[in-house]
């Protein structure tokens, strides 16, 4: 019988036996990464790792999309008691807790994949994605450096350049751009999706736990040789430089500006 971690409430963690899921479950926001996400998605990695058993975690969104990103709606507003350092540094122990993780993470991506979104992603050791997800880091153009650990994830998974080009030009990019440079496993069709997660969990589920967990393991030691994600500690120091910074400011209130004129249309 499935075990549910009950206490969350902007996501649903639940195992049952060998497998384990992961929701966001904020559908009607398209799954945004609010500082109390980004503490459950955490506290849930850590969770998962008491059970002895678990083999997979799957990696959702409820709803349409994957996850729009870090709450718009924490940008460019009144100002709070919270700390505003506080959103960079539960991004980066949320990121770290998910490469922790021992099981195997599976990332089913549809729709919107967008800045933390792709963090989120970047976290996990596989990924599926529908023909109709779409991709973007708006963090730049925000007027923020791209934080929560991600650069060196990034470099880990497409390289420098296109980690570069992506991260800087902010453009969106398509699911098969992203299977070309390395970021997806696989892309298929929309009403797919679910089948081809499906499939390869049950592929997983059916190794022996040792030497599918010390896989994980050791490629993760390599990479992080390689790259050193947990560098990134202190990235939240250029978080706090761009939400001071005049024309990062008056850049990211543009940027607002226009997704909310478009979400208005709709």
């Amino acid at each position: 019988m499935a075990i549910v971690r009950g206490e969350f409430t902007t996501i649903e963690a639940t195992v049952d036996g060998p497998r384990g899921d992961l929701i966001l479950d904020r559908p009607d926001k398209l799954n945004p990464l609010s500082s109390q996400t980004l503490r459950e998605i955490e506290a849930a990695a850590r969770w998962f790792d008491t059970h002895d058993q678990l083999k997979v975690v799957v990696v959702s969104g409820r709803g349409a999309s994957f996850s729009a990103g870090a709450d718009l709606g924490s940008f460019g507003g009144a100002p709070t008691d919270r700390d505003p350092r506080d959103d960079a540094d539960n991004g980066w122990r949320m990121a770290r807790a998910m490469d922790e993780l021992r099981a195997v993470a599976v990332a089913k991506i549809r729709g919107w994949c967008i800045g933390g979104g792709v963090v989120l992603a970047s976290v996990c050791d596989l990924r599926i994605a529908a023909q109709n997800a779409r991709f973007s880091i708006p963090e730049v153009e925000l007027g923020i450096p791209l934080t929560w650990g991600a650069i060196p994830r990034l470099v880990r998974e497409i390289g420098p350049a296109m980690t570069k080009e992506l991260v800087m030009t902010c453009r969106e990019f398509g699911p098969d751009e992203a299977k070309t440079i390395g970021f997806l496993n696989r892309v298929v069709p929309d009403d797919e999706l679910d089948a081809a997660v499906e499939e390869l969990v049950a592929t997983l589920l059916r190794m022996p736990k040792l030497a599918l967990l010390a896989t994980k393991a050791n490629t993760n030691a390599v990479t992080e040789a390689m790259v050193g994600a947990g560098r990134s500690w202190a990235d939240a120091d250029g978080l706090l430089a761009g939400l001071r910074d005049p024309e990062c400011r008056e850049s990211g209130r543009r940027y607002l500006e226009r997704v909310r004129s478009k979400r208005a249309k709709r």
